[in-house]
């Protein structure tokens, strides 16, 4: 008895691990010849579809009425063609349904033969590590499907490298108000950024043009957004381009690397990042990936950068190919990830597309970082499209390592991740990212936790210290558990803003740089509402102490004052260092209709649009549905992800009153599980501190000075114009109009 039970375990995990997958597909050994086949085949149902091998008994038949895909074998159709009368020469002498085989190709060349191809250093094993793109690669990930968009002064959408996967949806000329993106062209070539941009994510691999881009199957657009005027409503309407066609929006901009400017995104282009992260990619969430900047030689800080440190986007900074810190590098908590650029002039730079058609091995600066990260995170929505933004950043964090990269600020934080402000969490590895994108199931709904810590000024000179214990909103519904982002948001006002450095710890002991030492910032204007943002404490519990301090790096007489600190805490509700992975998260689909969606994934697995999915994404949920078929019976059913009512972020049902998290900028009414209408906040305008009554009066006597005087001006301009126009009309026409007449009359009285 105890074998028996032995030999059933065995036989059950071997076809566990086997995992095979029947079709609708038999092999039958019919000595009898192709009519008996036809014979049997009308009695049972089946379709002869010819011999197997010519010549032989052998035949293939297929049953229309059996699943193309099934775990199980059709026991059924086994028992009919066991029990076929056996007559003489016309017998099934044998049987088999046939099963998917799984087979490799032995020599798939993932090495592109590009001719530049040698010299792209980051990509082809010269340096180790490199990006590890060939493992991803030899899985066949090359970005296939998803869409990327270089936000910049244009793309030369007819290069020959890259014009196959050029995506005119993904593409516009907001500068000159028209569908093209093509860069305009003077003598100096100053427009060649965002061509050079786009050649990194997707310039075409094996078309014997420059190299190859690290996502070289990917749609690529190009957005002429710099080239001119850059307003709020430019950006606002380059990041919100096409939200469910564009997946990546890459942008290697922002704000002045002077290390004096303090500045951010306006109300419009806020609300861009809101909308998109909230409603594109149907409601997974536009992927804004940035550069850090390259104000290195300026002492800059990328957290005076509200682009590169907006929660949002996922900021990436460089690394040498030695594993240095470029000189133009910009160093900060907000950087999430590291990817190659260029250095000394002893080390090399990065190949990609140029203007006029041509190749360029000089590409430099955080401004090639930032695509190549794009395009390695179009590889991991290769592998799994359902991703949310969150999901992203959190596989970024964790694909991220600081292998040969030299700082002297490596740390390990409170989870036991080495961190640095210079690389984030160190080089991104394709790879491991690809890998991790296969395994993740999404994360829990966001939530997000403000405490006020200080609310009346505190004066600061050489050092000020404020500590405040913070349960991270336990007992509420935006209790925090495992910590995302963690932002500082202050209010403060000092003699000379570059003298002060801002520091960040955490109940767990990570100590962040919010700002360090801007040696060209003399400003005397302080921080208005600024939102300092830290990705270092990634996972960690928030619950404990946590430590403000503000240091003096300058002269000993400066001061000022901490007027507002707000502490806002991001995270989830799941304990991210205990979550386990799956093999992959994903299967193939069983059976599928004609526009080829997915309507049966067998045991465990949930259909989604084309996808076979363990889990299902935000906004469905987990149901059965009746699977029509060709069975008799006809009541089978199947696994899907079904939509849930619009207002919820998860749910359990497609009712209004079925939410269990609703989307960002919503409120949860925990009584009736319903979602308020969404909404979208606006950033915080307000000045640092309500003025002193001294301030007060002496705007007052300005405003009301400045009215008298445009008062004065405005009446001599009157008489001045009726002057003009008169002498203008006298010299052209020789006489006054009637309209001049009465306008004399009116302003100058008789």
């Amino acid at each position: 008895m105890k074998a028996a039970c032995a030999l059933i375990v065995v036989v059950g995990i071997h076809w566990a691990v086997a995992g095979d997958i029947y079709t609708n597909s038999w092999a039958v050994h019919v000595p009898g010849g192709s009519e008996e086949v036809d014979r049997v085949s009308g009695k049972l149902g089946f379709v002869n579809l010819g011999q197997v091998v010519n010549g032989s008994d052998l035949y293939h038949l297929q049953h229309n009425g059996v699943q193309r895909k099934s775990l199980n074998p059709h026991h059924g159709r086994h028992i009919q063609l066991k029990n076929e009368p056996k007559m003489e020469n016309k017998l099934v002498l044998w049987f088999e349904q046939q099963t998917e085989k799984r087979r490799f190709k032995r020599q798939i060349n993932v090495v592109p033969t590009d001719p530049l191809f040698f010299k792209q250093w980051y990509l082809n094993n010269d340096v180790s590590p490199d990006f590890d793109v060939m493992t991803a690669w030899s899985h066949g990930y090359t970005g296939r499907g998803v869409v990327v968009s270089i936000l910049d002064d244009g793309l030369e959408k007819d290069h020959p490298d890259l014009s196959v996967n050029y995506d005119p949806l993904a593409s516009y000329d907001f500068n000159s108000n028209d569908p093209d993106p093509q860069p305009r062209y003077d003598p100096s070539d100053e427009n060649r950024h965002g061509t050079r941009c786009a050649g990194e994510v997707a310039a075409v691999a094996n078309n014997g043009v420059c190299g190859a881009g690290i996502a070289f199957n990917a749609g690529i657009g190009g957005v002429r957004m710099l080239d001119g005027a850059v307003t709020d409503i430019v950006e606002a309407k380059s990041l919100s381009l096409n939200p469910q066609h564009i997946h990546i929006y890459s942008a290697s901009w922002g704000p002045e690397d002077d290390g004096k400017t303090v500045e951010g995104p306006g109300v419009l282009a806020t609300q861009a990042f809101y909308q998109g992260i909230v409603n594109g990619r149907g409601g997974l969430g536009s992927i804004f990936v940035w550069a850090a900047g390259n104000g290195g030689l300026h002492y800059d800080n990328c957290n005076c950068d509200g682009y590169s440190n907006n929660i949002y986007t996922i900021s990436v900074g460089s690394a040498t190919e030695n594993g240095n810190v470029p000189w133009y590098s910009e160093s900060c908590a907000s950087t999430l990830t590291t990817t190659f650029s260029s250095g000394t002039k002893k080390e090399r730079q990065i190949v990609t597309t140029d203007l006029h058609h041509k190749c360029t091995d000089q590409h430099t600066g955080t401004s090639a970082s930032a695509p190549f990260a794009a395009g390695i995170i179009a590889l991991a929505l290769e592998a799994n499209p359902t991703l949310t933004w969150r999901d992203l950043q959190h596989l970024v964090m964790r694909a991220s390592s600081p292998g040969n990269l030299k700082a002297d600020d490596w740390m390990n934080n409170g989870v036991g991740r080495k961190v640095s402000h210079h690389y984030g969490y160190g080089l991104l590895d394709a790879g491991r990212l690809v890998g991790l994108a296969q395994k993740w199931e999404s994360t829990h709904p966001q939530r997000k936790c403000l405490v006020e810590i200080v609310n009346n000024p505190q004066e600061v000179r050489s050092y000020l210290l404020v500590r405040q214990i913070i349960t991270a909103c336990v007992n509420s519904a935006n209790h925090i558990l495992s910590l995302e982002h963690v932002q500082a948001k202050i209010s403060l006002s000092y003699s000379r803003r570059g003298d002060l450095e801002i520091f960040l710890t955490s109940p767990m002991g990570t100590r962040s740089v919010l700002v360090a030492m801007r040696p060209y910032d003399t400003s005397t204007e302080g921080y208005r509402g600024w939102s300092f943002m830290s990705t270092h404490m990634w996972d960690e519990n928030p619950h404990g102490l946590w430590t403000l301090e503000l240091v003096n790096k300058g002269q000993y007489n400066q001061n000022g004052f901490l007027e507002k600190f707000q502490l806002i805490l991001y995270g989830t509700q799941e304990n991210m260092t205990a979550r386990k992975t799956q093999d992959s998260v994903l299967t193939e689909c069983m059976t599928q209709d004609a526009n080829g969606k997915c309507l049966d994934c067998g045991t465990s697995f949930y259909s989604y649009g084309k996808l076979c999915l363990s889990y299902c994404p935000p906004k469905y949920f987990k149901t059965t549905t009746r699977l029509i078929t060709s069975e008799p019976d006809n009541s089978r059913f199947a696994l899907v992800c079904a939509p849930c009512h619009p207002s919820c972020y998860t749910c359990n049902g497609e009712f209004a009153n079925n939410c269990t998290a609703c989307s960002p900028f919503s409120t949860f009414n925990d009584q009736e599980n319903t979602c308020s209408q969404l909404y979208f906040p606006r950033p915080d305008l307000s000045p640092s501190a309500p003025p002193n009554i001294f301030n007060i009066v002496a705007i007052s006597a300005i405003v009301i000075g400045t009215f008298v005087l445009l008062l004065f001006i405005y009446v001599c301009c009157s008489w001045c114009g009726s002057r003009v126009n008169v002498n203008r009309h006298i010299h052209q026409e020789g006489h006054l109009p009637p309209e001049v007449e009465l306008q004399i009359v009116n302003t100058l009285g008789r």
